[in-house]
Protein backbone atom coordinates (compact mmCIF):
# COMPACT_ATOMS: atom_id res chain seq x y z
CA UNK A 1 0.00 0.00 0.00
CA UNK A 2 1.17 3.66 -1.20
CA UNK A 3 2.41 5.56 2.04
CA UNK A 4 -1.00 5.80 4.18
CA UNK A 5 -2.69 9.10 3.77
CA UNK A 6 -3.23 11.65 6.98
CA UNK A 7 -6.27 11.06 9.06
CA UNK A 8 -7.99 13.83 10.37
CA UNK A 9 -10.92 14.82 12.44
CA UNK A 10 -14.18 16.46 12.12
CA UNK A 11 -15.82 17.51 15.58
CA UNK A 12 -19.42 18.67 15.77
CA UNK A 13 -18.63 19.16 19.43
CA UNK A 14 -22.38 17.09 20.13
CA UNK A 15 -24.32 17.71 22.77
CA UNK A 16 -25.43 14.65 24.33
CA UNK A 17 -29.08 14.05 25.53
CA UNK A 18 -28.37 15.12 29.57
CA UNK A 19 -25.56 17.35 28.68
CA UNK A 20 -24.76 21.07 27.80
CA UNK A 21 -22.96 23.48 25.42
CA UNK A 22 -19.95 23.54 27.89
CA UNK A 23 -19.44 20.01 28.90
CA UNK A 24 -19.33 19.90 24.63
CA UNK A 25 -16.65 22.00 24.29
CA UNK A 26 -14.52 20.46 27.27
CA UNK A 27 -14.87 17.16 25.83
CA UNK A 28 -14.15 18.94 22.12
CA UNK A 29 -10.81 20.52 23.73
CA UNK A 30 -10.08 17.22 25.07
CA UNK A 31 -10.37 14.98 22.00
CA UNK A 32 -8.67 17.65 19.63
CA UNK A 33 -5.73 16.90 22.87
CA UNK A 34 -6.12 12.89 22.39
CA UNK A 35 -6.25 13.44 18.74
CA UNK A 36 -2.79 15.46 18.59
CA UNK A 37 -1.15 12.66 20.63
CA UNK A 38 -2.76 9.61 18.32
CA UNK A 39 -0.91 11.42 14.99
CA UNK A 40 -4.43 12.91 13.63
CA UNK A 41 -3.46 15.83 11.40
CA UNK A 42 -6.29 18.07 11.42
CA UNK A 43 -9.45 18.76 13.74
CA UNK A 44 -12.22 20.34 12.48
CA UNK A 45 -15.37 22.17 13.46
CA UNK A 46 -18.17 22.84 11.85
CA UNK A 47 -20.82 25.75 11.44
CA UNK A 48 -24.58 25.06 12.07
CA UNK A 49 -27.19 27.22 13.70
CA UNK A 50 -30.65 26.72 15.70
CA UNK A 51 -29.39 22.59 16.15
CA UNK A 52 -30.16 21.37 19.93
CA UNK A 53 -27.39 18.85 19.60
CA UNK A 54 -24.45 20.73 17.90
CA UNK A 55 -22.04 23.40 19.79
CA UNK A 56 -19.99 24.88 16.91
CA UNK A 57 -22.06 27.62 15.63
CA UNK A 58 -19.46 30.30 16.60
CA UNK A 59 -17.15 28.47 14.99
CA UNK A 60 -14.32 30.58 15.06
CA UNK A 61 -14.69 31.30 18.87
CA UNK A 62 -14.15 27.13 18.57
CA UNK A 63 -11.38 26.82 17.05
CA UNK A 64 -9.43 29.45 18.96
CA UNK A 65 -10.38 27.17 21.84
CA UNK A 66 -9.12 24.21 20.19
CA UNK A 67 -6.18 25.55 19.22
CA UNK A 68 -5.23 27.56 22.07
CA UNK A 69 -5.17 24.00 24.07
CA UNK A 70 -3.36 21.66 21.36
CA UNK A 71 0.08 22.55 19.87
CA UNK A 72 0.73 21.39 16.67
CA UNK A 73 -2.24 19.76 14.87
CA UNK A 74 -3.98 22.36 12.31
CA UNK A 75 -7.22 23.38 13.82
CA UNK A 76 -9.84 24.87 11.00
CA UNK A 77 -13.39 25.34 10.01
CA UNK A 78 -14.99 22.29 7.92
CA UNK A 79 -16.53 24.72 7.08
CA UNK A 80 -17.83 28.31 7.26
CA UNK A 81 -20.87 28.92 5.25
CA UNK A 82 -20.07 31.85 3.17
CA UNK A 83 -23.91 33.06 2.63
CA UNK A 84 -23.89 33.37 6.47
CA UNK A 85 -21.54 35.77 6.82
CA UNK A 86 -19.84 39.38 5.04
CA UNK A 87 -16.29 37.89 3.79
CA UNK A 88 -14.58 40.62 5.43
CA UNK A 89 -15.66 39.31 8.82
CA UNK A 90 -14.58 35.74 8.03
CA UNK A 91 -10.89 37.52 6.79
CA UNK A 92 -10.85 39.38 9.92
CA UNK A 93 -11.50 36.22 12.05
CA UNK A 94 -9.85 33.78 10.49
CA UNK A 95 -6.68 36.51 10.05
CA UNK A 96 -6.87 37.22 14.05
CA UNK A 97 -6.67 33.21 14.28
CA UNK A 98 -3.93 32.72 12.03
CA UNK A 99 -2.02 35.58 14.07
CA UNK A 100 -2.30 33.98 17.09
CA UNK A 101 -1.56 30.31 15.75
CA UNK A 102 0.14 30.74 12.90
CA UNK A 103 0.91 27.85 10.51
CA UNK A 104 -1.97 26.02 11.80
CA UNK A 105 -5.33 27.32 10.71
CA UNK A 106 -7.97 26.06 7.98
CA UNK A 107 -10.63 27.54 5.83
CA UNK A 108 -13.15 25.32 4.96
CA UNK A 109 -16.13 27.12 2.88
CA UNK A 110 -19.58 25.84 2.29
CA UNK A 111 -22.30 27.75 0.05
CA UNK A 112 -25.06 25.66 2.47
CA UNK A 113 -26.76 28.38 4.61
CA UNK A 114 -26.97 25.45 6.70
CA UNK A 115 -30.13 26.64 8.31
CA UNK A 116 -33.46 27.88 6.92
CA UNK A 117 -34.56 31.34 5.79
CA UNK A 118 -35.28 32.77 9.39
CA UNK A 119 -32.34 31.60 10.63
CA UNK A 120 -30.48 34.01 7.59
CA UNK A 121 -32.93 36.47 8.47
CA UNK A 122 -31.91 36.03 12.37
CA UNK A 123 -28.17 36.08 11.13
CA UNK A 124 -28.30 39.38 9.85
CA UNK A 125 -27.96 38.61 6.06
CA UNK A 126 -30.43 39.96 3.58
CA UNK A 127 -31.59 36.81 1.64
CA UNK A 128 -30.40 38.70 -1.70
CA UNK A 129 -27.01 37.34 -1.02
CA UNK A 130 -27.12 33.94 -1.25
CA UNK A 131 -25.50 30.98 -2.52
CA UNK A 132 -25.16 31.72 -5.69
CA UNK A 133 -22.42 34.75 -4.74
CA UNK A 134 -20.75 31.91 -3.16
CA UNK A 135 -18.21 32.03 -5.54
CA UNK A 136 -18.07 35.69 -5.88
CA UNK A 137 -18.00 35.29 -1.87
CA UNK A 138 -14.75 32.94 -1.81
CA UNK A 139 -12.70 35.41 -4.19
CA UNK A 140 -13.63 38.14 -2.13
CA UNK A 141 -12.43 36.45 0.57
CA UNK A 142 -9.33 35.40 -0.90
CA UNK A 143 -8.22 38.99 -1.96
CA UNK A 144 -9.34 40.62 1.18
CA UNK A 145 -6.60 37.28 2.90
CA UNK A 146 -3.78 38.25 -0.16
CA UNK A 147 -0.40 40.46 0.13
CA UNK A 148 -1.85 42.87 -2.15
CA UNK A 149 -5.60 43.45 -2.13
CA UNK A 150 -7.64 44.74 -4.70
CA UNK A 151 -10.37 46.17 -2.23
CA UNK A 152 -10.16 48.69 -1.02
CA UNK A 153 -11.20 48.38 3.00
CA UNK A 154 -7.90 46.34 4.69
CA UNK A 155 -8.84 43.43 6.37
CA UNK A 156 -6.60 44.04 10.10
CA UNK A 157 -5.99 40.96 11.07
CA UNK A 158 -6.78 39.16 8.09
CA UNK A 159 -4.39 41.01 4.79
CA UNK A 160 -1.65 39.08 3.94
CA UNK A 161 -2.58 35.91 6.64
CA UNK A 162 -3.26 33.31 3.21
CA UNK A 163 -4.61 31.23 5.44
CA UNK A 164 -5.20 27.69 3.27
CA UNK A 165 -9.03 27.86 2.02
CA UNK A 166 -10.91 24.54 0.96
CA UNK A 167 -13.92 23.97 -0.86
CA UNK A 168 -16.51 21.76 0.48
CA UNK A 169 -19.53 20.50 -1.47
CA UNK A 170 -22.22 17.60 -1.18
CA UNK A 171 -22.60 18.02 -4.93
CA UNK A 172 -20.94 18.82 -8.48
CA UNK A 173 -20.95 22.82 -7.67
CA UNK A 174 -18.27 22.74 -5.22
CA UNK A 175 -16.50 19.96 -7.23
CA UNK A 176 -15.99 22.77 -10.37
CA UNK A 177 -15.51 25.61 -8.17
CA UNK A 178 -12.86 24.06 -6.44
CA UNK A 179 -11.53 22.69 -9.48
CA UNK A 180 -11.87 25.74 -11.26
CA UNK A 181 -9.98 27.70 -8.19
CA UNK A 182 -7.48 25.44 -7.83
CA UNK A 183 -7.96 24.99 -4.04
CA UNK A 184 -8.08 21.97 -2.20
CA UNK A 185 -11.64 20.33 -2.22
CA UNK A 186 -13.78 18.15 1.15
CA UNK A 187 -16.61 16.36 -0.11
CA UNK A 188 -19.24 15.56 2.78
CA UNK A 189 -19.21 11.75 1.99
CA UNK A 190 -20.20 10.91 5.84
CA UNK A 191 -23.53 12.34 5.24
CA UNK A 192 -24.25 12.82 1.34
CA UNK A 193 -22.27 9.97 -0.38
CA UNK A 194 -24.24 9.82 -3.31
CA UNK A 195 -22.40 11.96 -5.93
CA UNK A 196 -18.96 11.20 -3.74
CA UNK A 197 -17.34 9.25 -7.11
CA UNK A 198 -18.72 11.56 -10.09
CA UNK A 199 -17.63 14.94 -7.34
CA UNK A 200 -13.72 13.28 -7.09
CA UNK A 201 -13.71 12.81 -10.62
CA UNK A 202 -15.24 15.94 -11.90
CA UNK A 203 -12.79 17.57 -9.65
CA UNK A 204 -9.67 15.80 -10.58
CA UNK A 205 -10.36 16.03 -14.44
CA UNK A 206 -10.86 20.05 -14.06
CA UNK A 207 -8.07 20.89 -11.84
CA UNK A 208 -6.38 24.25 -12.68
CA UNK A 209 -3.34 24.52 -10.80
CA UNK A 210 -3.11 27.87 -8.60
CA UNK A 211 -0.60 29.92 -6.04
CA UNK A 212 -1.86 27.70 -3.41
CA UNK A 213 -2.29 24.31 -4.97
CA UNK A 214 -0.58 22.55 -7.40
CA UNK A 215 -2.29 19.49 -8.11
CA UNK A 216 -6.00 18.22 -7.24
CA UNK A 217 -6.40 17.37 -3.40
CA UNK A 218 -9.23 15.12 -2.02
CA UNK A 219 -10.41 14.58 1.15
CA UNK A 220 -13.47 12.73 2.42
CA UNK A 221 -15.42 12.73 4.82
CA UNK A 222 -16.14 9.29 6.71
CA UNK A 223 -18.34 8.03 9.78
CA UNK A 224 -16.20 5.33 12.16
CA UNK A 225 -17.69 3.94 14.95
CA UNK A 226 -15.12 1.95 16.64
CA UNK A 227 -15.19 -0.31 19.64
CA UNK A 228 -13.77 -3.41 21.27
CA UNK A 229 -16.22 -5.88 20.07
CA UNK A 230 -18.42 -5.66 16.40
CA UNK A 231 -21.66 -5.41 19.23
CA UNK A 232 -20.57 -2.50 21.11
CA UNK A 233 -19.67 -0.57 17.74
CA UNK A 234 -23.36 -1.34 16.70
CA UNK A 235 -24.83 0.19 19.98
CA UNK A 236 -22.68 3.03 19.53
CA UNK A 237 -23.52 4.10 16.14
CA UNK A 238 -27.12 4.00 17.41
CA UNK A 239 -26.98 7.55 18.73
CA UNK A 240 -26.25 9.12 15.63
CA UNK A 241 -28.58 7.08 13.59
CA UNK A 242 -31.53 8.46 15.88
CA UNK A 243 -29.78 12.01 15.65
CA UNK A 244 -30.11 11.82 11.81
CA UNK A 245 -33.93 10.47 11.68
CA UNK A 246 -35.24 12.64 14.09
CA UNK A 247 -33.23 15.99 11.71
CA UNK A 248 -34.92 14.12 8.91
CA UNK A 249 -38.27 14.50 10.19
CA UNK A 250 -37.97 17.71 11.07
CA UNK A 251 -37.41 16.92 14.81
CA UNK A 252 -33.84 18.14 15.52
CA UNK A 253 -33.04 16.65 18.76
CA UNK A 254 -29.81 16.51 21.19
CA UNK A 255 -27.38 13.25 20.99
CA UNK A 256 -29.34 10.30 22.02
CA UNK A 257 -27.76 7.95 24.38
CA UNK A 258 -27.64 4.41 22.17
CA UNK A 259 -30.65 1.95 22.04
CA UNK A 260 -30.38 -1.67 21.34
CA UNK A 261 -31.54 -3.03 18.14
CA UNK A 262 -32.03 0.60 16.62
CA UNK A 263 -32.46 -0.48 13.19
CA UNK A 264 -35.24 -2.91 13.93
CA UNK A 265 -37.77 -0.67 15.35
CA UNK A 266 -37.14 1.21 11.80
CA UNK A 267 -39.66 1.42 9.04
CA UNK A 268 -38.36 0.24 5.60
CA UNK A 269 -38.29 4.19 4.54
CA UNK A 270 -36.01 5.34 7.57
CA UNK A 271 -33.41 2.19 7.07
CA UNK A 272 -33.31 3.14 3.32
CA UNK A 273 -32.82 6.66 4.18
CA UNK A 274 -29.97 5.56 6.73
CA UNK A 275 -28.10 3.36 4.32
CA UNK A 276 -28.24 5.60 1.78
CA UNK A 277 -26.55 8.67 4.44
CA UNK A 278 -24.14 5.83 6.28
CA UNK A 279 -23.27 4.51 3.23
CA UNK A 280 -19.23 5.64 3.97
CA UNK A 281 -18.98 4.55 7.23
CA UNK A 282 -16.90 1.52 9.33
CA UNK A 283 -18.89 0.35 12.26
CA UNK A 284 -17.20 -2.59 14.20
CA UNK A 285 -14.29 -3.71 16.16
CA UNK A 286 -10.44 -3.28 14.99
CA UNK A 287 -10.21 -5.83 12.41
CA UNK A 288 -13.72 -5.00 11.20
CA UNK A 289 -13.13 -1.33 10.65
CA UNK A 290 -9.24 -1.92 9.00
CA UNK A 291 -11.12 -3.91 6.17
CA UNK A 292 -14.02 -1.52 5.88
CA UNK A 293 -11.55 1.57 5.52
CA UNK A 294 -9.39 -0.40 3.17
CA UNK A 295 -12.03 -0.73 0.75
CA UNK A 296 -13.20 2.26 1.20
CA UNK A 297 -9.67 3.51 0.48
CA UNK A 298 -8.88 1.36 -2.64
CA UNK A 299 -12.21 2.42 -4.45
CA UNK A 300 -12.11 6.52 -3.52
CA UNK A 301 -7.93 6.71 -3.67
CA UNK A 302 -8.38 9.85 -1.31
CA UNK A 303 -5.20 12.29 -0.42
CA UNK A 304 -6.74 12.39 3.23
CA UNK A 305 -9.61 11.23 5.16
CA UNK A 306 -12.31 13.68 7.60
CA UNK A 307 -13.06 10.83 10.82
CA UNK A 308 -16.06 11.68 12.51
CA UNK A 309 -18.04 9.69 15.46
CA UNK A 310 -20.82 11.21 16.68
CA UNK A 311 -21.06 9.24 20.07
CA UNK A 312 -22.98 9.72 22.85
CA UNK A 313 -20.11 8.63 25.69
CA UNK A 314 -17.13 11.10 25.40
CA UNK A 315 -15.35 7.98 26.50
CA UNK A 316 -16.58 5.80 24.11
CA UNK A 317 -15.86 8.34 21.54
CA UNK A 318 -12.03 8.65 22.76
CA UNK A 319 -12.00 4.94 22.28
CA UNK A 320 -13.39 5.08 18.97
CA UNK A 321 -10.52 7.57 17.77
CA UNK A 322 -7.96 5.82 19.76
CA UNK A 323 -8.72 2.62 17.61
CA UNK A 324 -8.86 4.80 14.50
CA UNK A 325 -5.34 5.81 15.01
CA UNK A 326 -4.35 2.43 15.49
CA UNK A 327 -5.80 1.15 12.71
CA UNK A 328 -4.00 3.81 10.53
CA UNK A 329 -0.81 2.68 11.90
CA UNK A 330 -1.88 -0.85 10.48
CA UNK A 331 -2.92 0.49 6.89
CA UNK A 332 0.33 2.12 7.08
Amino acid sequence: MHPMIPFSILDLSPIAEGSHAGESLRHTLDLAQHGERWGFNRYWLAEHHGMPGIASAATAVVIAHVAAGTNSIRVGAGGIMLPNHSPLVIAEQFGTLEALYPGRIDLGLGRAPGSDQTTARALRRNLGSDAEEFPQDVLELQDYMSDEPRQRVLAVPGHGAKVPLWILGSSLFGAQLAAHLGLPFAFASHFAPQMMMQAISMYRAGFKPSAQLDKPYVMLGYNIFAADTDEEAQLRATSMQQAFVNLRTGRPSKLPPPLKDYRSTLGPQENAMLDSVLSCTAIGAPDTVEAQLRAFIASTQPNELMITSQIHEHAARLRSYEIVSEVHKRLA
